[in-house]
């Protein structure tokens, strides 16, 4: 099967489109605010992993970045 490639600029949308997403799931949860939730999460593993295009971890939906990032809390 050939590789499909995305140009940059949709890469980088839908990767923040997942971040808000993200975000505003995990500000509702614990009632913190947005800007220091999205902070703590673009800071994290979960994060940073999510930029990295060789994990391909932004081809996965908005629940299961949640649930990485809440495991990688669970660890910290």
């Amino acid at each position: 099967m050939a590789e499909v490639t995305i140009p940059k600029e949709k890469l980088d949308y839908t990767i923040d489109l997942l971040i808000a997403m993200v975000t505003e799931e995990i500000a509702e949860e614990t009632g913190k605010d947005r800007k220091e939730v999205l902070t703590d999460f673009l800071c994290s593993k979960t994060g940073k992993a999510l930029y990295d295009e060789k994990t391909k971890l932004w081809c996965n939906g908005p629940a299961y970045i949640t649930e990485l990032y809440r495991e990688e809390l669970k660890k910290s």
